[in-house]
């Protein structure tokens, strides 16, 4: 092959990897949502992601609105950040998982810079909630990124059977998957360790009173009975040793 051919094909393999560049680009710097869990009913952490500003214009804020099915959200707090719940009433009153009556929601959380984010660099935004108990669901996040200049409403959702690729500005979402066969243990898991606490400090009290040693103490009496015997052992030999040395002494005189 000559060296006109390779040349050529270098440059058609690095045009279309420019081209493939050009396309990933706009999607990876999309405002995303990733959960530490997506079972439907687990407790999970949800970390909004911003990549960038808005057309080079530095971050000022970022509203993330909370999906209706959701009703109670606890954001992280971002120390270049002053942070806000923002709360709606319900149009009637739901009774929650725990059995308590809920007459409002958080509607939003809202993040506003006391240093606003540069273009070029990024940050994350943390909420803990409860995923619905809807599996195969999308759990969508608009959110609006205000800029010193400007705003990005990432607020679009895809119609059904529509791929969100293919939307210029998305909302950050993810997919209800099927519930742990487990289930949420995390308040098992804390018993369990408490327990295993409590058995070990019995163990090291037992073991502080003495090795091997029974409740009622037999191994101590067995010892301080063993030690009379052996002074009263010492006794009669001294006494007897006494005797000797008198008589000798009489005999003498």
């Amino acid at each position: 092959m000559s060296t006109r051919t390779l040349a050529r094909l270098g440059v058609l393999t690095a045009a279309t990897s420019a081209i493939a560049l050009s396309l990933v680009a706009p999607a990876s710097a999309h405002v995303t949502a990733t959960p530490s869990s997506s079972a439907a009913g687990a407790y999970t952490v949800v970390t909004f992601s911003v990549g960038h500003g808005c057309e080079g214009s530095p971050t000022t804020g970022i509203e993330i609105q909370v999906p209706e099915s959701v009703l109670a959200v606890t954001p992280s707090r971002n120390p270049f950040y002053d942070v806000e719940k923002k709360m709606e009433q319900l149009a009637d009153p739901i009774t929650d998982s725990h059995g308590n009556e809920v007459t409002e929601r958080v509607a939003s959380i809202a993040y506003t810079a006391t240093t606003p984010l540069p273009d070029g660099q990024r940050d994350w935004f943390e909420l803990s909630l409860q995923v619905p108990d809807a599996e195969g669901e999308t759990l969508s996040f608009p959110t609006i990124q205000t800029c010193e200049k400007g705003e990005t409403r990432w607020v679009e959702v895809p119609a059904e059977g529509q791929d969100a690729d293919a939307l210029e500005s998305p909302a950050p979402a993810f997919e209800i998957t099927a519930a742990s066969a487990e289930g949420d243990h995390h308040g098992d898991e804390t018993a369990e360790s408490a327990d295993e606490s409590a058995e070990e400090s019995a163990e090291q009290t037992s073991t502080s009173t003495g090795t091997g040693a029974d409740a009622d103490g037999s191994d101590s009496d067995e010892g301080s009975s063993a030690l009379g015997w052996a002074g009263l052992g010492l006794g009669l030999v001294g006494a007897v040793l006494g005797g000797v040395a008198l008589a000798r002494t009489r005999r003498t005189a």
